[in-house]
């Protein structure tokens, strides 16, 4: 089977008019594999609200109650990920949606305690995915998965995955080719505010542990260097400028790329 390009959608980028679906639909037309992974943060949050419900993040990690995690599932594994697939398969491209529960797709374990049913990846079913790739789709992925590992009895078998998180060991059981995160920022930027095009691993790493980066994009810098041993280069890129996932994917464009 040929190269594959994993794609991180990110939750802040969904409806806000990109060509990321588009240019998904353009890649599959010539001929290229793709694994999306979304997220749906911004959405998780507002209906989270309605139900009365606070949201709480620590270094950029969604604290997932039984309460909060029902939320997720509702909003990630139905109403974004049907969206998406809606659309590509509206613009001629070929899609199907699947959470990480479904045939388990993705296992995970606890992260931390102190987070919830905020899980980490432990297992990734490769064959799954690929048999979807084989048949000419797109899987288009929702980040809960089983919870599969270290599991107490009584408990819900389900975990939030981070989506940056789920991307990158997507890309690495896969051996994908590029890995792109399509942000709704411009990249990584250094302490002044300028931006970096290229680090390596170790030297994303070093501004984590730094501070220079911080928040939301930790888990993708974590993911980056997580798939760089992999993958041929990790993108983060500004999902909000036009056609901007061709340019990532044909090595062109802005942004931030993390590789040797």
């Amino acid at each position: 089977m040929d190269k594959v390009i994993v794609v991180k959608l990110g939750g802040a980028t969904l409806g806000s008019h990109d060509t990321a679906i588009e240019d998904m639909v353009e890649l599959q037309q010539q001929g290229k594999l793709l694994v999306v992974v979304h997220g749906g943060g911004k959405l998780i949050t507002e209906w989270l609200m309605t139900q009365g419900i606070s949201s709480q993040f620590v270094q950029g990690q969604r604290v997932t109650d039984k309460a909060t995690l029902e939320v997720v599932t509702a909003v990630l594994a139905g109403l974004v990920n049907k969206e998406i697939v809606a659309k590509i398969n509206d613009l001629g491209g070929r899609a199907l949606g699947i959470s990480g529960v479904d045939g388990g797709l993705i296992q995970g374990r606890i992260k931390d305690k102190k987070l919830g049913y905020t899980g980490t990846v432990v297992k990734i079913n490769l064959a799954l995915l690929e048999v979807f790739l084989r048949l000419g789709y797109i899987p288009v992925v929702a980040p809960v998965s089983l919870y599969s590992f270290d599991k107490p009895s009584g408990v819900i078998p389900m975990l939030n995955i981070n989506a940056d998180a789920a991307a990158g060991e997507i890309a690495a059981a896969i051996g994908a080719e590029k890995l792109v995160f399509l942000t709704d920022v411009v990249g990584i930027s250094d302490q002044s505010g300028n931006l970096l095009p290229k680090l390596s691993p170790g030297e994303a790493e070093a501004l984590v542990t730094s501070g220079v980066i911080s928040g939301g994009m930790i888990p993708k810098v974590e993911a980056g260097v997580r798939a760089s041993s992999i993958t041929s280069a990790t993108s983060i890129i500004d999902g909000r400028q036009p056609h901007a996932l061709l340019r990532g994917v044909e090595g062109g464009g802005s942004g931030t790329i993390i590789g040797d």
